[in-house]
């Protein structure tokens, strides 16, 4: 059986484009049955409201409506938590993507358990997940593809080969928003993280959201549960918002970062909760000499109101995969607690690019071992292939208008030898020690740059500027391009409630 529209079907629609005048795929809107395919899928197109409800409508925030939508369960699919619905999921992707150049579509997911293995996105396409939909992602290896490493990596993560694709997937697309009223993506990872302890792999886990060479990503209101590795990751793309998640893992399962910004442009992550077993927010650009060729920086990253708990590692991490580079990231309004390090940059002799113009403001932490955390010696390499004389580039690194109590060591900044970590700022920052503190609460080397208004006192390469006066740190008042986009009020009419 064919697995597109019916050619019935479809000239039924171009006859109603016809008739109509075109598609009105933004807010306020109904849907009308207007085709069905050979699988008697359901369509529905979105009209402009005329006065009246029919039924209950979704009602959403997004970088774009959509003109037509469908529901999982009209596929095949079958929430019971036990039942396979991969095929489902693929199926209505597949039906739904041509639409992508009519005003676009929107798979809604219902309440339910739904098990799925990997499926791939479409352009100007949004998953909606109901309050009580749980996505469960299948914990077999046979419905995972296995794909290539990413250029910029030269190898997976986790093992030499490739890479199990990620549960949600996509790659080339434009305009793609996965939201919902706090429905939930659960990775199910445990069996992953058994067999990854137990060396029993050949290759890399999946994520559960990777999204790659893409442009317009929207990822908002969902909740994300114990992924087999890192959860979300876009990678080589631009213009992206992640906000209002929930991202829980168990903080004993190392590698299941939250949010993994890479060699990406232009993107804004805020109002999340996430806790973690590792970094809570991982800025990454591509390792070693892999990296360096490919070529590909992280810029222009806004980070706010983030609530992190991650006692094995950092809040926000820059690094230590950054050889494409990272510059221009802020971050503010952030809280920690009963974390490793707040901020946190690594790196190594041969990762050569950079991590440069970073500017955070305004952080609460409470029950650290560090507040700040730099090395230069993070010293795992893809192979042995990486250059040594490659040597990264830290500068221009601000911190300002920070809290920190029960803190264990204030300070651990290790730069490299012959390779200063310069421009350092920290201003405007009270930290109270634990009961039980380091003897030496600031470790400094190889670093320079100032403080100002610092409690307790810093290191002698981190000197008071204006001894009795607090001088600010930077902090860029012109906007990151990301932070100007509105979203739109969309509805769509909620069925299978």
């Amino acid at each position: 059986m064919p697995t597109s529209l019916s050619t019935f079907g479809f000239l039924l629609l171009l006859l109603f484009i016809s008739h109509e005048g075109g598609f009105i795929g933004t807010a306020d809107a109904e849907h009308d049955l207007i085709a069905t395919d050979s699988h008697n899928h359901r369509v529905h197109r979105h009209r402009r409201h005329r006065g009246h409800r029919r039924g209950e409508e979704l009602e959403y925030s997004a970088i774009s409506c959509r003109a037509y939508s469908a529901s999982l369960d009209e596929f095949g699919a079958v929430g019971d938590g036990v039942t396979s619905n991969t095929v489902a999921f693929r199926d209505a992707v597949s039906q739904l993507s041509r639409f992508a150049d009519h005003g676009g579509s929107l798979l809604f997911v219902p309440a339910g358990r739904w098990l799925t293995g990997s499926f791939n996105l479409t352009s100007h396409f949004t998953l909606f997940l109901h309050p009580d939909a749980v996505i469960l992602a299948s914990q077999e290896e046979s419905d995972y593809e296995v794909i290539e490493p990413l250029p910029s990596y030269g190898r997976g993560r986790d093992t030499d080969g490739g890479r199990f694709i990620s549960l949600l997937f996509g790659s080339n697309l434009t305009d793609v928003v996965i939201t919902g009223e706090n429905g939930t993506i659960d990775g199910q990872g445990e069996p992953w993280w058994g067999k990854f302890k137990r060396g029993e792999l050949k290759y890399t886990r999946p994520y559960l959201i990777e999204i790659m060479h893409s442009d317009g990503i929207q990822i908002s209101n969902l909740t994300f549960l114990n992924s087999p590795s890192w959860h979300i990751h876009p990678v080589y793309s631009s213009n992206i918002l992640i906000q209002g998640l929930t991202i829980l893992a168990p903080v004993t399962v190392p590698n299941t970062d939250g949010i993994n910004p890479d060699s990406c442009t232009n993107t804004r992550i805020e109002d999340c909760y996430i806790v973690s077993g590792d970094d809570c927010i991982a800025v990454k650009s591509g390792w070693d000499q892999y990296g360096i060729a490919y070529g590909m920086p992280t810029k222009q990253l806004l980070i706010r109101r983030l609530t992190c708990i991650s006692p094995d590692s950092a809040v926000i991490a820059l690094g230590s995969e950054m050889s494409g580079g990272i510059e221009d990231v802020r971050a503010e309004d952030i809280v920690a607690i009963d974390s490793e390090s707040g901020i946190r940059i690594k790196t190594a002799i041969g990762r050569g690019g950079y991590v440069k113009d970073v500017y955070v403001r305004g952080m609460t932490m409470k029950t650290m071992k560090y507040v700040f955390w730099m090395t230069g010696s993070y010293g795992s390499h893809p192979d042995e292939h990486y250059d040594p004389k490659a040597l990264p580039v830290i500068q221009n690194i601000n911190y300002q208008d920070m809290v920190a109590e029960n803190v264990t060591m204030p300070a651990q900044l290790a730069g490299i030898s012959g390779d200063q970590f310069t421009g350092i700022c920290i201003s405007n920052v009270t930290i109270t020690l634990s009961k039980k503190p380091k003897k030496v609460l600031w470790n400094c080397t190889d670093v320079s740059g100032y403080t100002s208004g610092v409690t307790p006192a810093p290191c002698q390469l981190l000197p008071e500027k204006q001894p009795g006066t607090v001088v600010p740190c930077n902090f860029p008042e012109d906007p990151i391009p990301i932070d100007e986009v509105k979203l739109q009020r969309c509805y769509s009419r909620r069925r299978n409630m």
